[in-house]
């Protein structure tokens, strides 16, 4: 620990009665509640589940409240939280075909088995301000209409729709179905197979991964990407007890998955094929699987003989460098108290700039001379 920051404690508590302040601003506007947060701000919420690495709306509407709205504080106190959690096994894999669907588009079939479904989607609005908005609470809340019939029961995930031709790359468990990496149970060793990629970047800053992705589609990724289909609803997670060595319902949670298209020319070992890229996030969180899809399939360019030679290809820069809350720490440590190595570098460039000045001088000197 810094000495200065334990000499400053009476200050930094200080501190804390100020950030308390500032977040509660004007008492005369009435506080949020974290209900409030949780109902009306879902897709921060969304955001803080993911990157926190833990799925509680409630906790991440508080985190959200005690951070602000700073989203990589709020995801930080998801994580610290997070670790004091026990550990008592691993559900069953979620099944996202069974899906209760609330989304689902697809970029590749217009007629799609089972139908489009746009949902709630800010993409077909037209990105004016609502005024309306400013007025007072408690007024009327926009009413979504029943649709006149329900929706189908058979919902087939489009690349299995490919793979039913054989124009689909195949996947499979690992040989023994082995049980995946734990990233925060073990370190990370490069180069890192997929289960690794996909767990690190389902916790990863949004914006990074969305940088990412976006210049893979600028050609600094080696592929051309359609929207298969992304799908948001709720899917039952399971768990099996060892006492009973069956599976109970532990409930439902709400889920974002993307299945990216890619070209594929072939290779002399493996027929032309589309390949996928895959995201999965928690909440309705498009973006985030999205950006998350793109970047899965750059980073599986080995797996299919490409040249790694971006970003986004590489795992060990986006493993690294996706993580906001290593990230964070990392920029604002430079925020702490460094005076004995700032001391060194002046010291350092006050000598050189005196041996640089005598340097001068004696060429001065000897101008004269040489001209003589």
């Amino acid at each position: 620990m810094y000495v200065a920051v334990k000499g400053g404690e009476a200050a930094i508590l200080a501190t804390h009665d100020l950030v308390a302040e500032a977040r509660r601003g004007d008492e005369a506007v009435p506080e949020l509640t974290v209900a409030q947060i949780r109902e009306q701000q879902g897709l921060a919420c969304a955001r803080v589940m993911n990157e926190g690495s833990l799925y509680d709306l409630d906790l991440a509407a508080l985190a959200l409240k005690q951070a602000q709205g700073d989203a990589i504080e709020a995801a930080f106190l998801m994580r610290a939280y997070r670790t004091t959690l026990p550990r008592f096994g691993s559900s069953e894999p979620v099944d996202t075909a069974q899906m209760a669907i609330r989304r689902r588009i697809s970029a590749t079939y217009k007629d799609l088995p089972g139908g489009q479904v746009l949902g709630p989607t800010y993409d077909y609005t037209h990105r004016l301000f609502d005024f309306a908005l400013m007025d007072e609470p408690n007024g009327s809340a926009g009413e979504a209409r029943p649709a006149a019939t329900a929706l189908d029961a058979a919902m087939p995930r489009v690349p299995d729709i490919l793979g039913a031709e054989g124009l689909m790359e195949a996947e499979a468990p690992p040989e023994g179905d082995p049980r995946p990496f734990d990233l925060t149970r073990e370190p990370v060793s490069f180069p890192a197979d997929r289960d690794v990629r996909l767990q690190a970047m389902a916790r990863g800053d949004e914006g990074f991964l969305l940088g990412l992705g976006y210049s893979v589609q600028r050609g600094y990724g080696g592929n051309h990407p359609f929207v298969g289909e992304i799908r948001v609803g709720e899917v039952c997670v399971e768990f099996v007890p060892e006492e009973l060595g069956f599976s109970v319902d532990l409930g439902e949670i709400t889920l974002t998955e993307c299945q990216m298209v890619n070209q594929f020319q072939g290779s002399k070992d493996v027929a032309p094929q589309f390949t996928r890229g895959y995201g999965l996030s928690f909440g309705h969180s498009e973006r985030k699987a999205m950006s998350m899809s793109l970047v899965d399939r750059a980073l599986k360019c080995r797996e299919f003989g490409e040249a790694a030679n971006y970003p986004a290809q590489q795992d060990e820069f986006v493993l690294y460098h996706s993580d906001n809350v290593e990230a964070a720490g990392f920029v604002e440590h430079l925020k702490l108290p460094h005076y004995v190595d700032f001391q060194g570098e002046l010291e350092l460039i006050r000598r050189i700039t005196r041996e640089r000045e005598q340097r001068l001088a004696r060429e001065q000197d000897t101008l004269p001379e040489a001209a003589e």
